[in-house]
């Protein structure tokens, strides 16, 4: 009997050890950064991160990471569908040298990029730079001051679609590039103004990739539209502005 009751608590005592250690593992669903917060930090809205990367190892697939408040939230890789939101208070992703946010998220990853603010102070590689991933959303964004592109999508996922909306993509060495090694890649740039890039506005490269503009402005470059390798673009409804050389290989209006 003493030998019984000896094993029971060692089973309930096992047991209890695994209900503590779950929780210290486990991926919160909604995590939070602070300009004042700490990466050693559990990411609650109570003890936020500092970083983007130190947010993103604590939030669960399809997850999402808040700004609480203002701050420079720095660099980031991400390799999962996630979210990363800032609701109009200052999110700061200020690099040197290097690419903003890459985005390697897989053939199925879906990441969403809203409210943030990309500085390059010019010697930043790309803004976002997206390797894989099945879409993208960029929304509220401000990207300036790279010296390659703002956007810029060479994903070998095929059809990954990077939709760009509601933001301003300026002073960088090329605006939005999408390239993709993957077959149809899209970027679609949607009530966004486009201005002020040394080599061009938007370029898309490759048979089957293709840039479709919607109540934007592409201006401020020597090269507005630039397709290369039987690449194509499309112009949606008659309220884009467009200075510069290249033209839409179709327009289509709204119906």
């Amino acid at each position: 009997m003493k030998v019984v009751r000896f094993f029971l608590s060692l089973a309930a005592l096992l047991l209890a050890s695994v209900f503590l250690i779950a929780p210290a593992s486990a991926q919160a669903t909604r995590t939070w950064v602070s300009g004042v917060g700490d990466d050693a930090n559990p990411c609650s809205r109570t003890a936020p991160c500092k970083t983007f990367a130190g947010a993103i190892s604590k939030t669960a697939v399809s997850g999402e990471i808040n700004v609480l408040d203002p701050g420079g939230f720095g660099a980031v890789t991400i390799t999962k569908s996630i979210t990363i939101r800032s609701d109009h208070i200052e999110a700061g992703v200020l690099v040197s040298g290097t690419n903003g946010i890459i985005v390697n998220a897989g053939d199925t990853g879906k990441v969403v990029l809203e409210g943030l603010d990309f500085e390059g102070v010019g010697t930043g590689l790309n803004g976002v730079h997206i390797l894989s991933g099945l879409a993208v959303y960029i929304i509220r964004c401000d990207i300036r001051h790279f010296t390659q592109n703002g956007v810029n999508s060479i994903s070998s996922t095929a059809g990954t679609r990077v939709i760009i909306q509601n933001s301003t993509i300026n002073m960088n060495g090329g605006g939005v590039n999408v390239k993709g090694t993957g077959v149809g890649n899209a970027v679609a740039i949607i009530d966004t103004l486009v201005d002020g890039n040394t080599n061009f506005a938007a370029q898309a490269d490759g048979a089957g990739n293709v840039v479709s503009v919607t109540n934007s402005s592409l201006t401020g470059s020597a090269t507005a539209l630039s397709l290369l390798n039987t690449a194509t673009a499309t112009s949606f409804g008659p309220s884009n502005r467009v200075t510069g050389a290249g033209t839409f290989t179709t327009t289509t209006a709204f119906k």
